[in-house]
């Protein structure tokens, strides 16, 4: 992939080793268009030929969300952990309750409210996550959600 000369200087900057392995997974994750669990990138280096164990691909992802080229999400009340790139900007999700889609939002709803709250509070505000669930218009011709 031609970005591995950036992930070599991410790594190198971070003060990890440069391993085939980290740079299969920031490449996997670079490609992906939504979030992935760590299981699709354990299959994915098994494409790469670089077999590992589950508990290696999850000590490498947390590494990598630890030194902040990855992003660690959390969907709904899953236990379930998804990974992404760390683009370094600022987004939030739509996810869709039936088939699991995510679509990224472009612009961050919450801005205002949160500069309002910083106003009235004097509380720094430094960070925030908003995911906003509901059904795709592929899972609502499928009939979903059910009515009971």
């Amino acid at each position: 992939m031609e970005n591995k000369a950036d992930h070599r200087a991410d790594l190198r900057q971070k003060g990890l080793k440069n391993t085939k392995r980290r740079m299969a997974i920031l490449e996997i994750l670079e490609k992906q268009t939504q979030p992935v669990a760590a299981e699709q990138i354990f299959m994915e280096l098994n494409r790469y030929d670089l077999s590992t164990s589950m508990s290696t691909v999850y000590r490498e992802l947390d590494s990598l969300v630890n030194n902040n080229l990855a992003l660690k999400i959390k969907i709904n009340e899953s236990n379930k952990a998804l990974y992404e790139y760390n683009r370094m900007i600022h987004k939030h999700y739509l996810v869709c309750l039936g088939c699991k889609k995510m679509i990224s939002l472009d612009m961050c709803p919450l801005k205002t409210y949160e500069e309002k709250l910083q106003e009235q509070t004097h509380f720094i505000i430094t960070d925030h996550k908003l995911n906003i669930y509901g059904y795709c218009p592929e899972c609502q011709a499928k009939g979903l959600p059910r009515k009971a």
